[in-house]
């Protein structure tokens, strides 16, 4: 099978395309041929070697995919071969064909194209458990979410609206700002040229927000937490733009709460919750309320460069590599 291959940490452009064996499935995974794969910011640290995982040499960076159940293992009860699926993985989407976790695996809804499948389960996923199992968001609350036009962040723009709450959006010009607003944003906030907290204030007649999502960390995190109102809760997925130091005295004061939140701890400790996402998300896709937002397909051979778009900020919502060109 062809995949794009690391053979050692380091910058994505020495990734190359080779040929491999095709993966085996354990007893408890199905393997699937694949037709589409989302690109997510984990990609780039995996081959550099600064992610939490690392898979043993050499591996394909992929995170999710979609595709065909080609063959199942033996312990699996859920899938059979011809089955269309989307799955988290550990690594390995980036190829002609990837094995998953039965567990991690969901059937591809009703009227969703591979393209669209390939880039929903890592980032609905992680905006779901973060927002409903650690930020505790109830309707009528505010929600507001940082980076509101990347993968992750447009996904929890349409979980907070799904959810009932009033989503303010956040973002660093005008066309992402825009993106946010069809996808359900209420407000929104150019934190390039006006002050996120002072904005945050005005919007909510000086109360703050109860819950911040925030996949951007780095220098936006301290205007982020002086944002939340008394009680509010402040939701840690992701540090595109560095790790922020938390000053304990300032959860303090107001009864705030800052909240970690990693998909890949919520397959092993809470699989339970994890349904309930995947269920959740499932029927506010039939019901037209989340809309995945594809900005780029590119093939497999361009896979380097499919990296770099979301590296390089240039991308608005989800990438993805088409590995089977035939498919929407």
């Amino acid at each position: 099978m062809r995949a794009l291959v690391c053979r050692a940490f380091g910058p994505v452009e020495d990734l190359r395309i080779e040929d491999l064996p095709p993966p085996v499935p354990a007893d408890d995974e199905v393997l699937i041929e694949v037709k589409a794969t989302a690109v997510n910011y984990a990609d780039s640290i995996m081959v550099n070697g600064n992610y939490q995982t690392k898979p043993p040499f050499p591996f394909s960076p992929g995170l999710e995919t979609a595709g065909v159940v080609r063959a199942a293992g033996p312990k699996t009860s859920r899938f059979k071969p011809g089955d269309r699926v989307m799955a988290t993985l550990v690594a390995g989407g980036m190829a002609e064909q990837a094995v998953a976790k039965e567990l991690e695996c969901m059937p591809i809804p009703e009227g969703m194209g591979f393209v669209e499948a390939g880039a929903f389960p890592v980032a609905y996923l992680s905006s779901d458990v973060a927002i409903r199992w650690q930020g505790r968001l109830q309707a009528g609350e505010t929600l507001l979410v940082l980076g509101a036009a990347g993968g992750v962040g447009l996904t929890a723009v349409e979980i907070g609206k799904a959810m009932g709450a009033r989503v303010i959006a956040a973002a660093s010009t005008a066309e992402k700002l825009a993106a946010a607003a069809q996808h359900g944003a209420d407000d929104g906030i150019d934190y390039t040229r006006e002050s996120l907290k002072e904005r945050v204030n005005e919007l909510t007649g000086g109360r703050g927000v109860d819950v911040c999502f925030d996949p951007v960390g780095g220098p936006l995190f301290d205007e982020a937490l002086s944002s939340l109102a008394w009680g509010g809760r402040i939701l840690l997925v992701g540090f595109v733009a560095g790790v922020p130091k938390i000053p304990a005295n300032r959860l303090l004061v107001k009864h705030r709460a800052a909240l970690g939140s990693s998909l890949r701890y919520f397959r092993f400790y809470a699989p339970d919750k994890l349904r309930q996402s995947m269920q959740a998300l499932n029927d506010w896709y039939a019901e037209g309320k989340l809309k995945p937002h594809v900005s780029h397909r590119l093939p497999l051979e361009q896979g380097i460069e499919a990296i770099k778009l979301l590296t390089e900020r240039k991308a608005l919502g989800k990438v993805v590599l088409v590995i089977d060109p035939s498919v929407e």
